[in-house]
């Protein structure tokens, strides 16, 4: 018989113990935005489409354009739109069961990884490379920021880093509800921008389609081959950890029942994988303007978005209007991207941190970290080598998506050796799940070394499947070896209640954590190894001494 405690209702109330230190002030900042936690359903009380709506915004950055501009100007479009094609399918049929458990359960990635393979600190590694995007991409938005500054105000680049970094700390200070007002309102205003002095330039000039359509680039003749292909999709594949950032969004979705099942379901996979739809075509907008502008500005130029767009409103509209609606678009999203930037890599800083410290920094701290490094890169003129540098970071973030995708895909459904409920909590699972760290580690120490030429030039574009292909085939294969024994280090949290309702949906049943005295919902607490209550999930994260952690026990008792 289990002697593990266990809480038969939740209709007494618990005598509250002395709070530890800052367990009342990081449990109060948390629950604005429910960072580091399970988002409660008392939280999420959005429709399907605002959500929707508000994680689209976050996909407004420009790179998508310089991106696709860099691999057309060198393979020519033939090989960069099948190269775009093919990094589009892989982060589309990744992105779609992670973009399912984020909403499903509402949590983030993160807490996604560590039942999916990884462990209560193995997912650290993943933390850490989620961060490291979210600055990356921030440097190159505030990059491209700050060229347009420079043309349309004259500032010198140096100082629009300064700029387009300071700027964004009062937006994402505010969490979730500030960002959805922002990124509705300025939704439709950007998408005109966009769109409009395209369609401008294809309808009044037809020749710019045959001439987008024939350019060779200039490492080839502009057949398609499979090394140029492979090349171009690697770059686009470092956009494959954006679907973390779309999860900051979706996990605050609201129950899927069977009123709403169409609305949810068009919601979660229209703002989960189907970010990669627009961001594809952006990407193909770039080469577009880019060969459309190259002779005007050259070809270091034409892979700016502000040179782009300059050119694309010259075209169409009076030349008192072209720099400052140029200045406009670039500015507007950069500030939709970087406050998303910001706001997810402060959460996988901190989140990471809390779980290796044990303590628990406040999130605006790392705020400030993630800026630090966002500005020290473009200080450091990161767009001058984009490409290489986002080469090298894809085959980090598809070994990790890729992983968590097999888990949950192959591991949970097919060979059911992993939990299908989500977990995250301490004491819940183990340290280090050997299923997803091994996987992740081979798949991207190999394909960084393939990358690098450590096995030859002929075989340094395949990096990025290199990195696929391990991670697919060792995370069913490690789940297989193990007996999936490392991912739940006990299966009961000393809780009578359902973790899920009737729906399928977490449960909105609230307890009272002895040790902070909030109120969290089912989801989020585990019973006490100590005392006859229930604590939640951060400060299980920050009990220093282990009190109320839950020792092992054998799965099923």
């Amino acid at each position: 018989m289990s002697t593990e405690p266990r809480l038969a209702d939740v209709t007494e109330p618990v005598p509250a113990q002395k709070a530890a230190p800052g367990a009342d002030h990081s449990a109060k900042e948390t629950l604005e935005d429910y960072t580091l936690r399970f988002a409660p359903r008392s939280y999420r009380r959005w429709t399907p489409m605002v959500v929707a709506t508000t994680a689209l915004g976050g996909i407004a950055y420009m790179a998508d354009f310089s991106i696709g501009a860099g691999i057309g100007l060198a393979h020519g479009t033939g090989n960069a739109l099948v190269a775009i094609a093919v990094a589009a399918v892989v982060i589309f049929v990744t992105g779609f069961p992670l973009a399912y458990y984020g909403a499903r359960y509402n949590i983030d990635l993160d807490l996604i990884t560590r039942g999916s393979g990884f462990g209560y600190y193995g997912s650290v590694l993943t933390g850490v490379i989620f961060a490291s995007f979210t600055f990356i991409f921030f440097a190159l938005e505030g990059s491209i920021m700050a060229q347009g500054l420079k043309l349309g105000l004259g500032l010198p680049l140096w100082l629009g880093y300064l700029v387009s970094t300071l700027m964004v700390i009062p937006l994402v200070i505010y969490g979730m509800k500030a960002l959805s007002k922002l990124q509705v309102w300025t939704t439709p205003v950007w998408l005109l921008l966009m769109i409009a002095p395209l369609v401008y330039l294809i309808s009044t000039d037809p020749g710019t389609v045959d001439r987008f359509l024939g350019y060779a680039g200039t490492d080839g003749d502009g057949d398609v081959n499979t090394a140029s292909v492979l090349l171009g999709a690697g770059v686009c594949l470092s956009l494959i950890a954006q679907i973390g950032e779309q999860i900051d969004y979706l996990r605050f979705m609201p129950p899927k029942t069977e009123a709403n099942k169409r609305t949810w379901w068009t919601a979660v996979v229209m703002a989960g994988p189907g970010w990669v739809v627009l961001g594809a075509l952006k990407q193909a907008i770039g080469v577009f303007l880019a060969v459309y502008i190259l002779a005007k500005v050259g070809p270091a130029a034409a892979t700016e978005p502000i040179q782009q767009f300059r050119s694309a409103f010259d075209a169409m509209m009076p030349s008192w209007l072209v720099l400052p609606l140029a200045v406009a678009l670039v500015v507007i999203s950069q500030i939709k991207i970087n406050v998303t930037n910001a706001y997810s890599g402060s959460l996988a800083w901190t989140n990471s941190f809390t779980r290796i410290t044990k303590h628990y920094p406040g999130r605006m701290v790392f705020v400030l970290v993630n800026l630090g490094f966002a500005l020290a890169l473009m200080e450091a003129d990161m767009f001058s080598f984009l490409n290489d540098i986002l080469g090298f970071y894809s085959n980090c973030a598809i070994a990790w998506v890729v992983t968590v995708a097999t888990d949950i895909g192959i591991n949970k459904y097919l060979l059911k050796l992993s939990p299908l409920q989500p977990e995250f909590r301490r004491g819940m699972l183990y340290a280090v799940n050997p299923v997803g760290v091994v996987s992740f580690v081979a798949a991207s120490g190999l394909s960084i070394a393939l990358y690098f030429h450590a096995l030859g030039d002929t075989l340094q574009p395949y990096s990025p499947v290199a990195a696929a292909v391990i991670a697919f085939v060792l995370t069913p294969l490690m789940a297989v070896v193990t007996k999936g024994k490392y991912y739940l280090r006990r299966s009961d949290d000393g809780i009578t209640e359902p973790l899920l309702d009737s729906e399928g949906n977490p449960s909105a049943v609230t307890y009272d954590c002895h040790v902070c005295r909030q109120e969290f919902e089912r989801p989020d607490v585990a019973a006490c190894q100590t005392h006859d209550a229930v604590v939640c999930s951060l400060c299980l994260s920050t009990d220093k001494a282990g009190d109320h952690v839950l020792s092992a026990a054998p799965a099923g008792t």
